[in-house]
C-alpha cells in the first residue's frame, strides 16, 4: 500500500509541475505522457478522484511526427476485430469501453448452468491486441462516449467505477482526440416499452447478465427446498421463463432443459418434480432457420420438457408477467431475449439513421456526414441511399465488418492519409459486401440446427440431430478469438461431460 500511494503522489506532482512523465509497461490512466495530456490546476487535488474532477483531461492531438490514433468505441465482436487487424506499425490504437474484454456471446447460455465457467467466453483485450498493453500511444480506458465533437475530431468520455461500496471512486470526465474514430458500441436489447421489464427481467448479453441468472437459479433452487413453503411457491420459484425464440433463447431453454435432466434431478431429488421451463414466442421460434429445422426444434424442446407457448407479453410484474390474452404466468426466473435495437447514446448522436435508428453509413462503412467517422457493427445500418439492404444484428456481420475496416484503414495510412482530414483524395478500393456463411442453434440433449443457406428464401444444406451439434461445437470451438479461451471451452466441456455441471453458488 504505501508503494502504491507513493506511486499516486508521484503521479500527483508531476501533474501539477507540468513536467514529462513516462508511462508505465502498462500505463494507468494516470501515467500518460503529459505531452498528450493536460490537466487544470486551478486547484490543488489532495486525492486521486479530485485530480480529475476537473473535466478537463485530454488526451490530445496526434503530432505530424508520430503515428496516427485511432479511437475505437466499444469491445465487441466488430471493435475487437478491427483491433485485432489493424496494422500497428501504422496506427496507435486507443480503445474507450467499459469492459476490458470480449465476450464470446454464441457460448454465454452455458455459463448460466455451468457447462461452461465465465472466464472461457470472456477474452481480455491485451489478448486480441497485445499494444494496447506494451505500446506507448496505445491505451485502453475503461469509460463510456458522451457525446463527439466531429469538428475537433474529440471525443467526450466518463469513466466507469464500481460504485458498490462506499470508498469507490467517483467517475470522471475526460477527451480524446483522434484521427480515425470507429464506434462500435453495439445495440440494446429491445424491451418493445413494456412496463416492468428493466426492473424484473434479466437480459443475456454480456458475462455480468449470466452470472446474475446463475445466482438466482441456484438460490431459486436452495429456497425451493426449505422447510415451509407452500406447492404454489415452490413451483413459482422453480419456474423458468424465457421470452424470446431467437437463438439467444432456444439455446438457453435448451441448455437450462439440459441442466434439469442431468443435474438437477439428481441433486435436488426433493424439487426436481416442480422444476420446469417456459419459452414465450410472439410469432415463430428460430424464425430465419428453414422450416424442417424449426419443426426439429420444436419436438426437441418439447421433449426435453420446454413449454412452449405463443404469446405476446403485456406486462411484467416482479414474480408474473401478464400476456395480452389475460394469461399469468407466474415465475421465479425471467430471462428477456426479444431482439436488439439502437441504444440511448447511438439514437442521441445527430448522425444520419438508417433504417431502425441505427447510424447511417456508406458502401464502406463511413458516416458519410463528417470526416473521419466510420461505424461498424450493430450499431450501424446502411443509408436508404446506398440501395442495400438492412444486414442482420449478427456476431457473424460484426466481425467481417471489422476485418474489412482495419485492411481499409491500413491501406488509408500506408497511402498517407491516416491523420485526421487526410484521407480525402484517397482511393478506397471495393466496397464491403456481406455473404451469409448460415445460422446454428444448440437445441440440448446433444441435438443442434445447421442451416447453411445464404439467405432465408435462398436453397442449402440444413442438418439436425447429433451430427449438427458436433459441428457446432466444433465450429465455436474453432471460432473462440484465443488459444487460452479455446483450451479452457475444451477442457470445460470435457469435465462437465465426466463430472456433471459445477452447482455451487458463488
Amino acid at each position: 500500500m504505501s508503494r502504491f500511494r507513493n506511486l499516486i503522489h508521484t503521479s500527483i506532482s508531476s501533474i501539477r509541475s507540468s513536467t514529462t512523465c513516462k508511462p508505465s509497461h502498462h500505463r494507468p490512466f494516470f501515467h500518460m505522457p503529459i505531452s498528450h495530456f493536460t490537466t487544470s490546476t486551478k486547484s490543488t487535488p489532495s486525492t486521486l478522484p479530485d485530480l480529475f474532477s476537473s473535466n478537463s483531461s485530454v488526451l490530445g492531438p496526434t503530432e505530424p511526427n508520430e503515428k496516427p490514433r485511432i479511437v475505437v468505441m466499444a469491445s465487441g465482436w466488430a471493435g475487437c476485430s478491427l483491433m485485432k487487424a489493424i496494422d500497428t506499425n501504422v496506427y496507435d490504437i486507443v480503445c474507450v469501453s467499459t469492459r476490458n474484454h470480449m465476450v464470446f456471446t454464441p457460448l454465454l447460455a452455458s455459463t448460466c448452468v455451468g457447462t461452461l465457467e465465465f472466464r472461457s467466453v470472456a477474452v481480455p483485450l491485451h489478448r486480441i491486441q497485445p499494444v494496447i498493453d506494451s505500446t506507448p500511444g496505445s491505451y485502453f480506458f475503461p469509460a463510456r462516449c458522451t457525446t463527439i465533437d466531429t469538428d475537433d475530431h474529440v471525443i467526450h468520455c466518463e469513466t466507469v467505477t464500481d460504485g458498490s461500496g462506499s470508498n469507490t471512486l467517483e467517475p470522471w470526465k475526460f477527451k480524446v482526440s483522434y484521427d480515425k474514430l470507429i464506434i462500435a458500441s453495439g445495440a440494446e436489447a429491445l424491451t418493445f416499452g413494456i412496463n416492468g421489464v428493466k426492473e424484473h427481467a434479466i437480459f443475456l448479453r454480456e458475462v455480468s447478465h449470466a452470472q446474475e441468472i446463475r445466482r438466482k437459479l441456484l438460490l431459486n433452487l436452495m429456497l425451493s427446498d426449505v422447510p415451509g413453503i407452500s406447492v404454489e411457491e415452490k413451483s413459482r420459484l422453480l419456474h423458468c421463463v424465457v421470452v424470446g425464440g431467437g437463438p439467444t433463447g432456444v439455446e438457453f431453454s435448451g441448455e437450462l432443459s439440459d441442466f434439469i435432466i442431468r443435474d438437477v434431478r439428481e441433486r435436488y431429488s426433493h424439487v426436481k418434480d416442480y422444476i420446469h421451463v417456459t419459452l414465450i414466442e410472439a410469432n415463430e421460434i428460430l424464425s430465419s432457420f428453414d422450416v424442417r429445422l424449426r419443426q426439429y426444434a420444436m419436438k426437441q424442446l418439447t421433449k426435453s420438457g420446454v413449454h412452449l407457448v405463443r404469446g405476446v407479453v403485456k406486462d411484467v410484474q416482479s414474480q408474473k408477467i401478464i400476456l395480452n390474452d389475460g394469461t399469468e404466468v407466474p415465475y421465479g426466473l425471467l430471462v428477456w431475449s426479444t431482439g436488439v435495437g439502437p441504444s440511448t447514446f447511438i439514437s442521441s448522436l445527430q448522425f444520419p439513421k438508417s433504417r431502425g435508428g441505427r447510424i447511417g453509413v456508406d458502401e464502406w462503412l463511413r458516416v458519410p456526414s463528417v470526416q473521419d467517422v466510420f461505424s461498424v457493427g450493430d450499431c450501424s445500418g446502411y443509408l436508404e441511399s446506398t440501395g442495400k439492404q438492412p444486414l442482420p444484428a449478427l456476431a457473424q456481420v460484426a466481425e467481417r465488418q471489422g476485418k474489412y475496416l482495419a485492411h481499409l484503414l491500413n491501406q488509408i495510412g500506408k497511402a498517407g492519409g491516416g491523420h485526421a482530414n487526410a484521407a480525402g483524395d484517397i482511393e478506397l478500393g471495393a466496397p464491403f459486401v456481406y455473404k451469409h456463411f448460415g445460422s446454428m442453434a444448440s437445441v440440448g440433449s446433444y441435438k443442434a440446427l445447421v442451416d447453411l443457406r445464404e439467405s432465408k428464401e435462398g436453397k442449402g444444406l440444413s442438418l439436425a440431430g447429433f451430427v449438427s451439434w458436433f459441428i457446432w461445437r466444433s465450429a465455436y470451438l474453432t471460432r473462440v478469438v484465443s488459444w487460452r479461451n479455446r483450451f479452457y471451452v475444451a477442457v470445460n466441456w470435457a469435465t462437465t461431460f465426466v463430472f456433471g455441471r459445477d452447482i455451487s453458488r458463488i
